[in-house]
């Protein structure tokens, strides 16, 4: 018999909490909604977490779902699901801000193509959520809801504070070097990167179209697999390549397989704190024979300089124009600087290293299902002026490949510490199941201490 979901407080619920109960009657999308516009009021104001919401809209919106079920039509996959989203993405009706003074009044006359399959999929639009600047590296106000003095990470700020701090059971950002994984470590919750080229980009800010990904926040594996609605083909965006996700709740839905995971310490392993040596130490001696440490190819220790290549190059070509006409961040001046000292021979050999390095990885991924590795270096740093080293996403990025963290570790502050997961290109729905085997042992082995 399945375990039934206790009630307590709507926004405490996980997405997928939440669905079962909406499914059973007993929760309303309105009440849910509600719940989390009424946590909003209650703590944003310490956390910042939000550049807009709309509390009108997002009501309307909660109503004519349950009208829906109301009339015996079949809920969606994502009905009445509060979401957030980072504001570099277009939703008619707010501001798309882009994290600066400059845009605070640019307003979008149609979503964004992953606005309009989170409709389709039956979510509700809370609001935008804080980014940092032009989705860079100049931190925003958002605070990490574990300790007001520490950094969320970035750039998709907002987004996991709000998942964190339970004002949303889903969020969404995105990631051109370690801006899904990163605040997900810091703020504890679930990211998910898919694959690259697996959700349309039409409607959000182009930074680095070679790297810029979509991704997402929630509070469970089964939660992040929801984007699967999400995900599929958009004639607007050049560099769709696949589609994983009508496998993405099918596969967790399958019977658990115990995998084989790779331990990865990646060439910045000296970047780490004592604190993550020794919980990936003991998660190693957790995983026993399913894990086993291995080593990358040698490339790899090249792969943040060609990373940095392209990221500058392509984002001084999209967004220079902001750094010649408004007062920007010395960083997002100096990368603009950066980006148009590039040569384009040097900007076209970074490019030909993403394949390289990916098709690199095949014989390890003949061996194992995953690669684990930290999702940061340590618990979020007490520097509210920076956004934390993304190093640890890097090369993940770069490679396109699907990544997921889980907040399974701590440090001595007791703040969490994720642990990520990293699977073969397009097999995210493998790599899901195997994150949702991780959770439940590293769980059970918590039980069973006591």
């Amino acid at each position: 018999m399945a375990k039934r979901i206790a009630m307590g407080e709507p926004a405490d619920l996980s997405a997928s909490e939440a669905l079962e109960l909406m499914s059973e009657g007993a929760l309303s999308a309105q009440a849910l909604t509600e719940a989390c516009l009424d946590r909003i009021e209650a703590v944003d104001p310490q956390i910042h977490a939000w550049a807009q919401t709309d509390r009108r809209r997002a009501v309307f919106e909660a109503r004519a779902r349950d009208r829906r079920r109301a009339d015996g039509l079949p809920l969606s996959a994502m009905h009445g699901i509060p979401v957030g989203l980072k504001d570099i993405i277009d939703v008619q009706g707010f501001a798309t801000g882009n994290g600066i003074p400059r845009d605070a009044d640019n307003r979008p006359t149609e979503d964004a193509s992953i606005v309009r399959r989170l409709r389709d999929a039956g979510a509700v639009i809370v609001g935008k959520t804080v980014t940092t600047e032009l989705a860079y590296f100049h931190p925003g106000a958002t605070r990490n809801p574990h300790d007001p003095e520490r950094t969320p990470g970035g750039s998709s700020s907002g987004s996991a504070a709000a998942v964190a701090a339970g004002m949303v059971p889903f969020a969404v950002g995105t990631q051109t070097n370690g801006s899904v994984i990163r605040p997900a470590s810091f703020c504890g919750v679930v990211g998910y990167k898919p694959s690259y080229g697996t959700v349309p980009r039409t409607g959000i800010l182009r930074a680095a179209p070679s790297l810029d990904q979509v991704g997402f926040f929630a509070r469970r594996v089964e939660d992040v697999a929801l984007a699967g609605e999400l995900m599929g083909p958009d004639d607007r965006d050049p560099d769709y390549r696949l589609n994983p996700g009508p496998l993405l709740t099918t596969t967790l839905s399958e019977p658990p397989l115990a995998p084989d995971l790779a331990m990865v310490e990646t060439p910045f392993w000296d970047r780490t704190d004592a604190d993550t040596r020794d919980g990936f130490a003991e998660l190693l001696e957790v995983l026993g024979v399913h894990g086993t440490a291995a080593e990358l190819p040698e490339v790899f220790g090249r792969g943040a300089g060609w990373l940095a290549t392209v990221m500058a190059a392509e984002m001084a070509r999209n967004l220079g124009h902001y750094a010649d006409a408004d007062p920007v961040s010395a960083a997002f001046q100096a990368l603009v600087e950066q980006g148009r000292s590039i040569h384009a021979v040097d900007y076209l050999a970074a490019r030909d290293m993403q394949a390289i390095m990916r098709d690199s990885l095949e014989p390890l991924f003949e061996r194992f299902d995953a690669i684990l590795t930290p999702a940061a270096p340590g618990e979020a740093p007490r520097d509210l002026n920076s956004t934390g080293d993304p190093i640890f996403s890097t090369l993940w990025t770069f490679c396109g490949l699907p990544a997921v963290t889980l907040p399974l570790l701590a440090g001595e502050n007791g703040l969490p510490i994720g642990v990520q997961l990293i699977g073969p290109y397009g097999q995210d729905a493998k790599l899901l199941r195997t994150a949702r085997w991780l959770t439940r042992l590293c769980a059970s082995k918590v039980e069973e201490s006591g």
